[in-house]
């Protein structure tokens, strides 16, 4: 378990780390948009993400 949990992290930092790898400017203007957003629609975004991610890996696993 402690195995799958490290390789998860691993790749996330590998997934996290694509976008200002490949286009740091891109990355700046999506930092910038998600600046200008107000809480409730970070929170609506996050919350997608969390259920998404459930989602794909209970049918993954």
């Amino acid at each position: 378990m402690w195995a799958d949990l490290g390789a998860a992290v691993a790749l996330l930092l590998v997934i996290e780390g694509i976008m200002p790898f490949v286009s740091p400017r891109l990355m700046r203007q999506a930092m910038e948009m998600m600046m200008a957003m107000d809480d409730r629609a970070m929170r609506i975004g996050g919350l997608v993400s969390m259920l998404s991610g459930v989602a794909l890996l209970y049918l993954l696993r």
